[in-house]
């Protein structure tokens, strides 16, 4: 057997990693693509590796023969690789392909050694290897029956969205044995480039065969296996993370702070949504106005304060919208004056806007970091006076609730003594009280006159790609200066359509949040049959949970990710916590996922 690899395309998409080399001198964590991709087909004892090079070729060439000089490696050069594609690339190598089994990669490919294995061991003479298809997957797809014959190979002008679920993705590596090179391939590979030139991919002449021809080629899934295929600056950043060591992958994975859908199979637990919110009734309005949506600017602060108004029935002067709880959490903490008072552990995206010596902390002693609005009363009412006092309710990362009651003893005591009261509710649609706990209501504000209540729709909404959030006070100079101080365009056209559509699906909504905590229920009783877990109550949609034994928060996500491909939330890093304590956020998601995690907590507690 032997190996052919694609290595003449420009990777202009790759932008300055790419204006002196070629794509497979790029570093994935230090290491080249083509050092990687030989030495895993060395180890496979081929009798020799044909690479088909072209753009900045000759430092490819250099570069192998000298790190690989007793290697049976030889070279096919494709002078005219800015004006064709690889079908032609692959015609040129035609001599040694017909000489031989063969197996066909491209060259800007990262793959676990098992990708290879699975093709060489496989009982299939000819196959492409694939992966079932996700968002993030570009290129040639295949449909396959039962038998994993190929039915079809789907360009990318083929595609179609609609048949995705029934989609894979070629992984870009085939295993041809001779008989089918010669007696298939090979002929249909130069009638096709005589009809239709040298500028198009040797994926369709596999389609031709496929749908003409009667050549026994067959997909091999090796769907759960990783690899992934680097075409531009942001697969770079993904397949480093991949395939990194697991520290260094966590480490990569938490700091892309979301757009997890690029990692392929991974469950989000770290995350905090709504598993149940939108439906698809939901989606499939937003789907069909996607065109216009995109097409059209979306309106301005004022209309979108009116629509936001609308959506929790409050005065359209009451409220700013935001592009997210962060941009207003930013603004919000650019207004205030004084000494703010913050209780650790927190959301710190708060307290990250402030200097440290304006943060007045307050750091609850129970073990549960339990806290009522009579304790922080007494601390706030002392020597410890504050401007502001910051409350999430219920709290992150505990769960804390503060009740109705304690809210309004605590929102009386703040006008009295002129604090400003910051109550971020995004959590307390999830509460058992949910209805009499929000302070979203034009009475209350008026009420309670240095009351500002935040809340981040994309929470218990569900729908955090859509960037939304808003803040509510009957303090029209804060709502004044805020919707000066963000931009007159901070939502987009996706965002301010969800709001428009909201009440038609309310009742939908109600009932995902009734169904969310009949599943936080079963979830908890689960989590407290893991051995050396300590399960703190919540009233949200995450549990903070203690680790009793040996093992460290760090070490705990390290394996979940590692082994499971399961991402929590480790808690070492914020402030609040004891030193010789260990703590893990929890995210509630659906039954299936849940009990997933369960499984692994308890494979590895």
């Amino acid at each position: 057997m032997q190996a052919i690899i694609l290595a003449a395309g420009m990777g202009r998409r790759l932008g300055e990693f790419t204006a002196d080399n070629t794509k497979c001198m790029l570093e994935v964590n230090g290491v080249r693509l083509i050092d990687r991709m030989l030495g895993q087909l060395h180890n496979l004892n081929l009798t020799r590796i044909i690479i088909v090079i072209g753009y900045e070729g000759q430092k490819l060439k250099n570069y192998i023969s000298k790190n690989y000089p007793s290697w049976p490696i030889v070279f096919v050069e494709n002078s005219v690789y800015d004006k064709t594609n690889n079908i032609y690339s692959l015609w040129l190598a035609r001599g040694f392909m017909a000489e031989d089994e063969t197996l066909l990669l491209e060259s800007d490919l990262i793959f676990e050694d098992s990708v290879l294995a699975a093709a060489v061991e496989s009982e299939y003479a000819n196959c492409a290897l694939i992966s079932k298809y996700e968002t993030w997957m570009d290129g040639t797809m295949v449909r396959i029956d039962d038998d994993n014959n190929i039915v079809n190979f789907i360009p990318k002008k083929a595609f179609k969205y609609s048949d995705t679920d029934y989609y894979y993705k070629t992984v870009n590596i085939y295993k041809f044995s001779r008989e089918f090179i010669v007696d298939h391939y090979l002929p249909f590979l130069e009638a096709y480039i005589r009809v239709l030139g040298e500028n198009e991919y040797y994926e369709q002449v596999l389609r031709v065969i496929t749908l003409i021809d009667n050549a026994g080629m067959k997909a091999l899934p090796i769907t759960g296996k990783h690899w992934y295929e680097i075409d531009d600056v942001q697969d770079l950043r993904i397949a480093e993370a991949i395939f990194a060591d697991p520290e260094d992958r966590l480490r990569k994975i938490q700091h892309s702070f979301g757009g997890y859908w690029r990692y392929p199979g991974m469950l989000d637990f770290c995350y905090l949504v709504n598993p149940y919110f939108p439906r698809g009734r939901m989606i499939d309005e937003m789907k069909a106005n996607f065109e216009p949506l995109l097409r059209d600017y979306p309106s301005g602060m004022g209309v979108n304060s009116l629509l936001a108004a609308k959506y929790f029935s409050l005065r359209h002067d009451y409220v700013v919208v935001g592009n997210g709880a962060a941009e207003l959490i930013k603004s919000l903490m650019g207004y205030v004056d004084g000494r703010v008072g913050v209780i650790y552990p927190t959301f710190e995206e708060y307290p990250n806007r402030l200097a440290a010596d304006r943060i007045v902390a307050f750091h609850p002693s129970s073990p549960d970091f339990a806290y009522t609005a009579d304790d922080l009363i007494d601390f706030f009412s002392g020597n410890n006076k504050v401007e502001s006092l910051l409350v999430v309710n219920p709290d992150n990362p505990s769960g804390n609730f503060i009740d109705r009651e304690g809210l309004d003893k605590l929102a009386g005591w703040a006008s009295e003594t002129g604090v400003r009261l910051i109550v971020d509710e995004s959590f307390v649609d999830f509460a058992s009280d949910a209805a009499g706990t929000t302070l979203l209501h034009n009475e209350i504000l008026q009420q309670y006159p240095t009351l500002c209540v935040m809340k981040s729709i994309s929470k218990s909404y569900g729908v955090p790609g859509l960037r939304l959030g808003v803040l509510a006070s009957a303090d029209r100079d804060i709502i004044n200066f805020m919707r000066k101080d963000v931009g007159i365009w901070n939502i987009n056209s996706f965002a301010e359509f969800y709001l428009q559509i909201y009440g038609k699906y309310e009742k939908d909504y109600a009932r995902s949040c009734d169904k969310f905590r009949e599943e936080r229920t079963l979830f908890e009783a689960e989590l407290h049959s893991v051995p050396n877990l300590r399960v703190i109550p919540s009233q949200a949609n995450y549990f903070l949970c203690e680790l009793e034994n040996d093992l460290t928060s760090k070490e705990l996500t390290l394996r979940l990710l590692t082994d499971y491909n399961i991402l929590i939330k480790d808690c070492s890093s914020k402030k609040g916590f004891p030193s010789d304590h260990q703590y893990v956020r929890i995210a509630i998601r659906d039954r299936k996922d849940n009990h997933k995690l369960v499984e692994a907590l308890k494979s590895i507690m």
